[in-house]
């Protein structure tokens, strides 16, 4: 049987995909019908705060008994720094298109139904100090489209929070509160964690707040489409640590306490899976937030699958792709965006990626994720195989469109 683009497009993975996907995230979301309130006013903006800024951590005194293990010890030095974020999103309200046809006004005359008024949306999430002057950060579909952001310290204090730039390809969001002195997490490494390893999670799931899980590191280096979220570009830590709805936004940590990912998403078929966004991506993206209200992701414009040999047969058969191809592994582009950066480099459906900037790549992900640390309007070495030629090229990838 012949395989449909449709069908190809099942296994594709897009490099430049952003925007929002209907997944399980790990949002509590409830809603009420009231007038909308008004947006908090906003505060300033400030430069990105450096790495250093980051190691700064509030010395908490430890508790006397016998009880005190690494857990605990990890949640005194972080907990204070760990806040839960309430926002609130207006949502219009319209009457059923039916209502609306001219036939029924004709009908009804006056009594037409009047249209509900707006409604609010409230969510709870959670979110961790990266400074002492009020950079929080935690993830976009928290925050993203809210009209009021309040952020509650472990202190007791609630203060007004404003959104300073979401970026939905990530899922990462920053926020910033007026506030001084604040106790602030450490950063740690994702890149070195091994399977097995310790996590803990501390955040606000269904509304509890200070709630503190632990589990082990279960996988690393998770696709995107692995987690059912195929639009991002992150490659998930996945933990056993339960983490719920509420949990999103809060931190992932080691047992040292130090900051290894951000809580992100649950699967919402399955029990004991979580998945939080490496550290090093989250931070990155965090910092071009702070520093210009937005972050860049380099787009080149091309769609892959990572090739079977029972997938290189249905492509072959499929009059409509009109491609011939031999190989049954390795990333197959099956199309390229018209006068995006990789056509106008002269890479062409049916060429076959060996490496990206001689990083060797074998799967969609592997490439995504070379791109991904490229710059925009940098030079991109892609290696590829075109029947049994191998060819260079050359592509300068654009920031990625703007949906």
């Amino acid at each position: 049987m012949g395989l449909s683009m449709k069908n190809v497009g099942f296994y594709a993975v897009l490099l430049a995909i952003g925007g929002s996907a209907g997944w399980a995230s790990a949002y509590y979301m409830r809603s009420v019908t009231r007038p909308t309130e008004p947006a908090a006013s906003p505060a300033p903006t400030h430069s990105p705060v450096l790495f250093q800024e980051t190691q700064a951590v509030a010395q908490v005194p430890l508790p006397i008994g016998n009880n005190q293990n690494f857990i605990a010890d990890a949640v005194q030095k972080v907990g204070p720094a760990v806040v839960r974020i309430d926002s609130e999103r207006s949502v219009e309200s319209q009457l059923p298109d039916a209502l609306q046809n001219p036939f029924f006004k004709r009908f009804f005359g006056e009594d037409v139904p009047i249209p509900p008024q707006d409604r609010i949306e409230q969510g709870t999430g959670s979110g961790f100090i990266v400074s002492q002057d009020g950079r929080v950060i935690t993830n976009a579909h928290v925050v993203e489209g809210a009209s009021t952001v309040k952020v509650t310290l472990k202190d007791g204090r609630t203060l007004d929070g404003k959104v300073v730039g979401i970026d939905p390809v990530t899922d990462v969001a920053a926020i910033k509160i007026n506030a001084a002195s604040l106790p602030t997490v450490t950063l740690g490494k994702s890149e070195t964690l091994i399977p097995g390893q310790w996590a803990i999670a501390i955040g606000n799931p269904l509304g509890l707040d200070n709630t503190v899980t632990a589990g082990i590191i279960s996988a690393t280096g998770r696709s995107s489409s692995q987690v059912g979220i195929p639009d991002r570009r992150v490659r998930f830590i996945q933990t056993d640590a339960a983490i719920n709805p509420g949990n999103s936004g809060g931190p992932l940590l080691n047992d040292r306490g130090e900051v290894i990912g951000i809580n992100t998403a649950i699967r919402a078929n399955a029990q004991g899976l979580g998945f939080a966004i490496p550290i090093e991506t989250g931070w990155r993206i965090a910092q071009q937030l702070f520093d210009k209200g937005q972050a860049q992701h380099p787009y080149l414009g091309i769609q892959m699958v990572d090739l079977t040999s029972d997938l290189r047969d249905r492509i072959n058969e499929d009059p409509e792709l009109n491609l011939k191809i031999s190989d049954t592994q390795g990333v197959m582009i099956i199309q390229v965006v018209k006068s995006a950066p990789a056509e106008t480099a002269g890479i062409r459906p049916g060429d076959v990626i060996l490496k990206v900037n001689n990083v060797p790549v074998a799967t969609s992900s592997d490439v995504q994720q070379q791109i991904e640390t490229s710059q925009v309007g940098g030079s991109v070495s892609v290696e590829v195989k075109r029947g049994n030629e191998t060819k260079t090229i050359q592509v300068r990838p654009i920031a990625f469109p703007n949906p």
